[in-house]
């Protein structure tokens, strides 16, 4: 019975003994952590994008509780939340205007060449290895593949006839889209302005029109019309200024090949917009 008795009576000891020697670790060497932090983290919608340039919600939560960066600075938060974080903390609510992410192509599969079929991987990071630059004509082109669509968080985007297509209503312009595209041909833009230049082309008019039908083919005719001056022009490819543009669509009207995409938006939207 003894050489029973005497074993479990020596692991049960160093059992409290060493669990003795945790909690006093775990209190002598336990890091401090500001518990504002966590409540913070509550109001954040954890969706963990990396948006905010953080590696997360914990560490923007973090950085929001040192005063480096605004309650604002989540571009995925409501602004319920966000007011609620500043009343919080006592801050002031600095949230820029709404951005959306868009997709500077519409080189669908009927208005845009390829030059070969591609059999490889589905991904468009891999495809633009290849000599080229991918399958299609024009090598500044979305190719398609999904690349940007695999690491939407929110499934805002969609592959349609050959190309991204961005739902403006999911986007949350947390950026993965534009750092996967191997192409650029993604950039984030405030939601309220409209009038966008759907090419990312920087080839010669004469290069354009062989690989695309809709593509930006340097005529700088939306130069001449805009009265504000807030179209430009640079390596062949028309630039919108957002901080001249007031959006009266004539470069859109102008526009031989349609590379320039407008829409008027309602008011209730511009007011919105304006509020935030």
């Amino acid at each position: 019975m003894t050489s029973i008795l005497y074993p479990v009576i020596s692991i049960g000891g160093l059992g409290i003994l060493f669990g003795a020697g945790l909690g006093y670790a775990s209190k002598k060497f336990a890091v401090e952590v500001d518990e504002r932090i966590p409540k913070v983290r509550d109001l954040l919608p954890g969706a963990n994008c990396g948006g905010c340039g953080f590696a997360g919600c914990d560490a923007f939560a973090k950085a929001v509780v040192e005063g480096t960066v605004s309650p604002g600075g989540c571009s995925v938060n409501t602004m319920e939340s966000t007011e609620a974080i500043a009343a919080f903390m006592g801050l002031k609510v600095d949230q820029a205007e709404k951005k959306v992410a868009v997709v500077k192509c519409k080189g669908t599969c009927d208005k845009s060449t390829n030059k070969y079929e591609y059999y490889g991987i589905t991904d468009c990071r891999d495809a633009a290895l290849i000599p080229g630059g991918g399958a299609k004509s024009c090598s500044y082109g979305c190719l398609g593949l999904g690349s940007c669509k695999k690491v939407c968080p929110f499934g805002a985007i969609k592959i349609e006839d050959g190309i991204a297509v961005i739902d403006e209503e999911k986007c949350t312009a947390c950026g993965n889209c534009v750092k996967a595209c191997p192409k650029a041909v993604i950039e984030l833009v405030p939601v309220s302005k409209q009038v966008r230049v759907l090419c990312n082309s920087l080839d010669k008019g004469k290069e354009v029109k062989e690989s695309c039908s809709v593509g930006c083919i340097g005529c700088r005719m939306c130069v001449k019309v805009c009265e504000y001056g807030a179209m430009d022009f640079e390596n062949n490819l028309a630039h919108v200024d957002y901080e001249k543009c007031t959006q009266c669509m004539a470069c859109v009207k102008k526009c031989p090949t349609k590379a320039i995409h407008g829409e008027i938006i309602s008011e209730e939207v511009n007011s919105s917009t304006q509020a935030s």
